[in-house]
């Protein structure tokens, strides 16, 4: 255990931890309510998450309590003033920021949240009791490590603790009937889930036609079907993809809200994502992995101590551009058998797997 900073005196009663706001991030910060849980065991841990992205820790076993709510543009407005009271109820008397924003930190001040932490960014370090400095390797390691390391003054070492999501027996049956509704059965099929969207932009998706090319070739065998998936803004590009494969082929974009979504992940025998939040949650479930990168940096967002990447590291990778603006081949260099050969290693080891499939 480490040494703890003598800015706070005392194991808090009440913990306000501010969690990411896009899926993925969530996802990645997850091992922090164990190691605070680990820590505090007498505390009462409050989760305060977006609302689009609160489900995700419905079943968390390291939190009391989850403050959902909804992000309003502006700084005057109902929400705001119901999320101050809201705050300022809690009582809290540790809140730990593992957002960047300035008005992350304006509404913990504004909600008298008492020891309020996190990294000196946005000009907010005047709102923190304790404002830290980006660890110097924050480019050059995993994001995870980047959230581990706020708790270093509250005398939490960088622990081993992994990425943790918790689906419940009834999601898991429920998410096996819907299948089972579309001619995939759990336990008998072997049932390879498709993420070929991602929410930044269309420079961090591999090309829709090799998704299809892969699915083809996935259905060699027969034993296998192969499920898409994707929210409300990719299910067009989905349909597009599904429409000249095979009716077996099964479409939830758009169909599923967050928890059946990782019901259905769990489900899966393996997995094929961009760099994405559905990656994460496949990483999280241990669902086997393979994912793609071009624009984004495999170092500090590839799944988290699970999967397998491919990345072809182009000198202009990565970019983190919403679009590519030349040639794309940090995505175009990535082929179909690759891919194929990847998928197959992670399905050549379940049961169900009696023939190989005709990659080449």
């Amino acid at each position: 255990m480490g040494k703890r900073d003598s800015w706070i005196d005392r194991d808090p009663k009440k913990i306000l931890i501010r969690m990411p706001n896009w899926l993925g991030d969530l996802v990645m910060a997850t091992p922090l309510l164990k190691d605070l849980r680990d820590h505090f065991s007498k505390s009462h841990i409050t989760a305060m998450c977006n609302s689009n992205v609160a489900p995700l820790l419905k079943e968390d076993p390291y939190v009391d309590e989850v403050l959902s709510f909804t992000k309003q543009s502006g700084w005057i407005h109902g929400q705001h003033h119901s999320l101050v009271k809201a705050l300022r109820f809690g009582g809290y008397d540790l809140g730990v920021l593992t957002t960047n924003s300035f008005s992350s930190a304006w509404w913990f001040w504004k909600g008298n949240v008492q020891n309020r932490m996190g990294y000196a960014a946005n000009f907010r370090s005047f709102l923190l009791n304790k404002a830290m400095k980006f660890p110097k390797e924050k480019e050059f390691q995993h994001q995870v490590i980047t959230y581990k390391m706020l708790l270093a003054c509250l005398g939490i070492p960088v622990s081993d603790t992994p990425l943790h999501l918790v689906v419940s027996e009834e999601e898991l049956t429920l998410s096996s009937q819907t299948l089972k509704k579309y001619g995939a059965h759990v336990g008998e099929h072997i049932i390879i889930g498709i993420n070929p969207g991602a929410a930044f932009g269309s420079a961090k998706c591999w090309l829709p036609d090799r998704f299809s090319h892969v699915t083809t070739k996935l259905l060699q065998n027969p034993n296998v079907r192969v499920v898409y998936f994707g929210d409300h803004n990719t299910a067009p590009l989905v349909q597009d993809i599904c429409q000249h494969l095979p009716e077996t082929v099964i479409n939830l974009a758009g169909k599923t809200n967050i928890r059946e979504l990782m019901a259905h992940i769990s489900n899966c025998s393996a997995m094929l994502s961009n760099d994405s939040g559905p990656m994460h949650i496949a990483a999280a479930l241990k669902t086997p992995l393979v994912a793609i990168f071009g624009s984004t940096n495999d170092v500090k967002t590839r799944p988290y101590e699970h999967g397998t990447v491919i990345h072809k590291h182009v000198e202009c990778s990565p970019c983190y551009q919403r679009v590519c603006p030349i040639d794309f081949k940090c995505m175009t260099q990535i082929q179909v058998d690759e891919v194929c050969q990847e998928i197959l290693k992670l399905i050549d080891n379940v049961e169900l797997c009696h023939n190989k499939l005709q990659i080449l």
